[in-house]
């Protein structure tokens, strides 16, 4: 038997060759209209040029392959199955975000934010908290110490943070008042 050899082509080519864009002859190679092989995908040309034209026979004379209404309820049947199956895991992270298990990066950054900027004050207002102090001291050891003192009671406020977790639970309350459209303001 002799052995037939290929005429492997680029999908530009094929492309070129039935008038279509390579997106196009992608998406016929995904419904299994042509048969591509490797990386690049590359078309033996002869077979590809025959099922094309088979398609298109097909097509134009209303015998192009169809879905089924089994396949459509199929279809539809696995689209509701996962569109119910993200909404109880929204309703779930949900429900875990008001027991507190879980928390909105937002609400995490904007508590940071809060505890950053306390430090922040602190540390502005140690100028003029030791302003007072350090025009009554003549020595420079009592001068570096009484930095080193307002330093430190800075570094224990910040060293004292401590979760709260209320702080989280208040945050989320206010804004699922807020998205429901309750007032926050009479509470």
């Amino acid at each position: 038997m002799e052995e037939t050899k290929k005429n492997l082509q680029s999908t530009r080519t094929i492309a070129s060759l039935f008038g279509v864009s390579t997106r196009r002859v992608q998406q016929l190679k995904t419904e299994g209209i042509l048969q591509g092989e490797g990386r690049p995908t590359k078309y033996d040309l002869f077979p590809t040029v025959k099922s094309y034209i088979q398609y298109l026979s097909d097509k134009a004379n209303g015998r192009e392959k169809k879905t089924t209404d089994q396949e459509n309820e199929s279809l539809k049947m696995e689209a509701e199955a996962r569109f119910k199956q993200a909404k109880a895991e929204i309703e779930e992270l949900k429900l875990k975000e008001l027991k507190g298990e879980l928390h909105r990066a937002q609400d995490v950054e904007d508590i940071m934010t809060d505890h950053v900027l306390m430090i922040r004050a602190l540390l502005l207002g140690m100028p003029n908290k030791l302003a007072v102090d350090m025009a009554h001291i003549d020595n420079a050891a009592e001068a570096a110490e009484r930095i080193k003192q307002e330093i430190y009671f800075i570094l224990t406020e910040l060293s004292q943070y401590e979760y709260d977790p209320e702080a989280f639970k208040e945050r989320v309350r206010a804004r699922t008042k807020w998205q429901n459209g309750e007032n926050t303001e009479d509470e």
